[in-house]
């Protein structure tokens, strides 16, 4: 069976390594242009471009892979199936049409719930106990099209945006390779979603990231987490990014305005006590484990304490 692959995250990498390892045939990747990325702004591969030359497989990148070019480009290749891996464009119908098996997508979601560009980061802000991938066929409208199959995969309290959304690609890649023998053999009943409980999310901006304090412990916690690594939460300091990598909530209160840096309360549950410093928030205090000074490496918060004279009871904003 012939495979054109679409994907250009690290997101994509275990399912189109695993198809590689396959007897199935990956004729093509397609993914995005390189970018511009780093201190020099040199342009930068995406990461399925790059193990995909690995492979010596034949790699296209078009701005816009549904124009009449790109079209007949696909149609050449001859694939009776596609699969998309956070490729990162819209698929217009006349690509869809192309293979006649359709356009499988891997999506880290529990579809319907958190249709879009950022679901890993939406279940982490919605306080989720667990989320999922699901294998969908793919239709004109955003993440709309029929179920094949889905996994359920829990959300530790200590996960980030990066490390569930890498969990989430294995058990991917595993329920893509499930999936693949009963869609061909035509034994694999496809479900429609449920409409009414679809939940869309848009993109993480970077203003995103701005810590609110007056939001309670909880929330902004979730939120350092959700923006972990892109684009990150973040504060100032007297006007300097203060970027806060790791947190943790805490039930404790204060008599101070919400933002203001407090020592560390006596007694701490476990995975506080490693924190350098509290802050005051609309309800509760977060203990901050580790942060990163604008122009500097991240380190340790206590590390952090030690180096800036003076710096409890000021105000982060």
């Amino acid at each position: 069976m012939r495979i054109v692959f679409l994907g250009t995250s690290e997101f994509a990498l275990p399912a189109l390594q695993r198809l590689m390892e396959s007897e199935y045939e990956v004729v093509a990747v397609y993914t995005q242009p390189d970018r511009p990325a780093g201190r020099g702004r040199r342009d930068k591969p995406p990461p399925v471009k790059e193990l995909a030359l690995q492979h010596g497989l034949p790699v296209f990148q078009p701005p816009r892979i549904s124009t009449p070019e790109s079209v007949e480009a696909l149609i050449a290749l001859n694939p009776d199936v596609m699969i998309a891996a956070a490729f990162g464009q819209i698929l217009r119908q006349p690509a869809l049409d192309v293979p006649p098996l359709g356009v499988l997508n891997i999506h880290p979601s529990l579809l319907p719930r958190y249709r879009g560009a950022s679901p890993v980061a939406a279940a982490i802000l919605a306080g989720d106990s667990d989320t999922g991938v699901t294998i969908m066929r793919m239709v004109l409208a955003l993440d709309e099209g029929p179920i094949l199959r889905q996994r359920r995969v829990a959300i530790d309290t200590s996960d980030t945006t990066g490390t569930l959304t890498e969990r989430l690609a294995h058990e991917g890649a595993d329920l893509l390779m499930e999936t693949l023998p009963p869609y061909v053999e035509g034994s694999l009943e496809l479900q429609p979603q449920d409409a009414s409980l679809a939940i869309y999310v848009s993109t993480v901006k970077k203003e995103d990231g701005l810590i609110d304090w007056t939001l309670p412990a909880v929330q902004i916690w979730r939120r350092v987490r959700a923006y972990n690594p892109r684009p990150g939460a973040y504060t100032h300091l007297d006007g300097t990014v203060l970027q806060i990598h790791e947190a943790w909530p805490l039930t404790g209160e204060s008599d101070e305005l919400p933002g203001t840096v407090l020592s560390l309360p006596m007694s701490v549950e476990a995975p506080a006590r490693a924190a350098g410093f509290a802050v005051q928030t609309g309800e509760g205090l977060l203990a901050v484990l580790r942060v990163q000074k604008e122009g500097r490496r991240a380190i340790s918060s206590q590390d952090f304490v030690r180096g800036e004279r003076g710096f409890m009871g000021r105000r982060l904003a």
